[in-house]
């Protein structure tokens, strides 16, 4: 099992930045993708950004692009997800979760969960 607890979520100004971070517990050698994701209220979880274990490769989505920066900290087993430029549109709660698939995972593929922190953006 693996446990993820995220925190630095709150809230903030359009413009303004936050920095999320994820610590991982447990089997943390049993994953090889970690990623975030959000959801607003009345709208699906979606897609923000994934690293690999080894932090060399990441992905984000169109959405966050030129934004948002992820980053993991191998020694500290937490990853991060740095967001500035913040849009009103960036209201959600961040979950990250992990997967054990070595290709880029769908987010079905993603087997640990955390329970989330409400990220809002003041117009």
């Amino acid at each position: 099992q693996v446990q993820l607890v995220e925190s630095g979520g709150g809230l903030a100004q359009a413009g303004g930045s936050l920095r999320l971070s994820c610590a991982a517990s447990g089997r943390t050698s049993s994953w090889y993708f970690m990623g975030w994701f959000r959801q607003a209220p009345g709208k699906e979880r979606e897609f923000v950004a994934a690293i690999t274990k080894s932090g060399a490769t990441t992905y984000y989505a169109d959405s966050v692009k030129g934004r948002c920066t992820i980053s993991r900290d191998i020694a500290k087993n937490t990853m991060y997800l740095q967001l500035n430029s913040l849009k009103p549109e960036d209201t959600a709660l961040y979950y990250c979760a992990a997967s054990p698939y070595s290709g880029r995972p769908t987010m079905v593929e993603y087997s640990y969960w955390g329970q989330g922190t409400q990220v809002t953006v003041s117009s």
